[in-house]
Order: structure tokens, then sequence, then C-alpha cells
């Protein structure tokens, strides 16, 4: 028996219809598992970190200009207080909302962080294997031609 448009929107849907929550997966992401692998759980706590204060600046720049047209009422009205308070305020604001999960910018903003290191460490370690080769195979090529 199909149900109607009315029927679903007056919540009479069936109990039986899964949610889409309950119809999709979590997806993994191999590459940032594979790369907390390689990187130092300080180095991760300092991108955490990075990356939730990177998104609270963000949120600010945003809440400051939502509150920039808000004019004061009440008894304190729109004093030259006000614009000191309403900073302070929108700063708490955004660093509070970035703490709680924010808007998820700082799990990408850390995912790339994370990457980058893990690459940067890659390159160095490929880099020092590299030389210590060469340095290796330079001495047997000097002893070689002499």
């Amino acid at each position: 028996m199909a149900t109607s448009f009315v029927d679903s929107y007056a919540g009479r849907v069936p109990l039986s219809m899964p949610s889409a929550a309950a119809r999709t997966s979590p997806r993994t992401d191999l590459e940032l598992t594979e790369a907390l692998t390689k990187v130092s759980p300080k180095a991760q706590a300092k991108a955490k970190s990075t990356a939730t204060d990177f998104e609270a600046m963000f949120l600010n720049s945003m809440f400051s200009q939502m509150m920039s047209g808000v004019k004061g009422d009440g008894p304190f009205g729109d004093t030259p207080g006000t614009g000191v308070w309403r900073s302070m305020l929108t700063e708490q604001y955004s660093k509070n909302f970035a703490k709680a999960g924010g808007v998820g910018i700082s799990n990408d903003v850390f995912r790339t962080l994370i990457l980058q290191q893990a690459k940067s460490s890659n390159q160095g370690s490929n880099q020092s294997s590299n030389q210590s080769s060469n340095q290796s195979g330079g001495s047997s090529e000097t002893k070689a031609s002499t």
C-alpha cells in the first residue's frame, strides 16, 4: 500500500521504512587512517587544536558580520561600550561553537594538516634513505675506480 504525500507529511509513514541515516554506512577515510600512523600523537593534538582555532576564527568573522547590523535596545541602548561588549561576546560564541563541533570546517582542516605532515615525513624519510644509499654507493664507486 503506497502512502500519499499528505500521509507522509502528517507523520503517518510506515514504521518499517528505514531512515536515511540507517541506510547509509559511515565511510572510513583510509588515507587519513594511514596518515595518522605516521604522525605523532603530540603533532595530532596540535593539529586538532590548530584546526579548532581556525574554525573559531572563521566563525568569529561570520558572527561579527551577522551582528554588525544589530542595534542595541533597552536601557543601555547603542552606547560606545556596546561595540566592545559585542565583539567579546561574538568571540566567545565562536570559540564555544567551534569546541562543540562547529560547522565541520575543523575536521577538513585537521585532515589536510595530518595528510601534509604525513607526506612531509615520508619525503623526509625517503630523502634521508636516498642520501645514505648515495653515500654508501658513492664510496664503493670510489673504491672500485681506484
